[in-house]
Formats: structure tokens, sequence, C-alpha cells
């Protein structure tokens, strides 16, 4: 899977409190979007563009088990690389069919608004001339992003209806 998209650059540290704000939880699914990062970045959500890559530092997606990828599904995010990602908030971006993938070092690497080229299959990022290579994604979880989610994936095997 490729992902090609203009690049927003977050710190270190960007927590499930950041990407779904607690104001979500009283507003209709299709509102709540909007609400992303707003705390920390007001305006972003009206900025992002679908395709857009969301570039981040260490730690992504801790706290919660807020359901934070559907923000960023919701403003058309493509999907998120970052130094490192928290372990429920990566697997609930794969269940859910956002692209993420762990990459140490990407922060330094990606400069905001720059294109990057994404390939979960082989590790590789590409951005401004320059080459990034980190572990791949596994096969089994890029299936389910190829499917869109782990619920699309379990209908196409028959698993359910």
């Amino acid at each position: 899977m490729k992902l090609v998209g203009r690049a927003w650059v977050f710190e270190d540290d960007i927590n499930t409190d950041l990407l779904y704000p607690a104001a979500c939880f009283r507003l209709p699914a299709a509102e709540r979007p909007r609400l992303t990062m707003s705390a920390n970045r007001p305006g972003w959500s009206a900025e992002v563009r679908p395709g857009d890559l969301v570039i981040a530092g260490a730690n992504f997606g801790t706290g919660s088990s807020r359901p934070a990828a559907d923000n960023l599904k919701g403003l058309g995010v493509a999907g998120v690389v970052a130094d490192s990602i928290n372990g429920l908030f990566f697997r609930t971006a794969v269940n859910t069919g956002l692209p993420v993938l762990e990459a140490p070092g990407v922060r330094a690497f990606v400069r905001e608004g720059a294109t990057v080229e994404v390939d979960l299959d082989t590790g590789t990022i590409r951005s401004e001339g320059r080459e990034l290579r980190v572990r791949p994604l596994p096969p089994f979880l890029s299936r389910i992003l190829a499917d869109g989610g782990l619920v699309p994936r379990l209908r196409n095997e028959g698993y359910i209806d």
C-alpha cells in the first residue's frame, strides 16, 4: 500500500485527548473531526485536505482508547507516520482502516508542507529527494488496511455476514 500526500508535522506526545477531545462525545459523529487538534493547533482541521499525511514524533496516540483514528479519517487524513505510535492507537487505526507506520526519525526527516511518499509494504518513505527506510508494516496488517479495516476484512474472509 502506497500513500502520497502533503505533510502535517506534529511534535511528540500527541495524545488521544488532542485527537478526540471530550467535547466530541456530545457531538454527532459527522461533526467530531472538526475538533481534532483544536487544543494545540486551533484551525488545523479546517486546513487539512483529503490525502494529507500526519507526521509526528514519539508516543503518537498515547492515552485512552477513544476512537481518535475516526476523527483523522473523518478529516480525510490518508495515514499517520510517527517516530513511535501507542500500541492501542496503532491497532485501532488499522482496524478502522487508517494506515499507520512507525518510522523512527521521520519527524526530523519530513518538513511540514512537503510531499511525502510512504510505501507501507517496503517501509520506504521519500520526501524532497531523500529516502528513509524503516520496518515495513506486517503483511497481515496490510491486508486489513487494503480491505478498509478489520470488519470488511472479516467479511471478505467469510467470518461474518
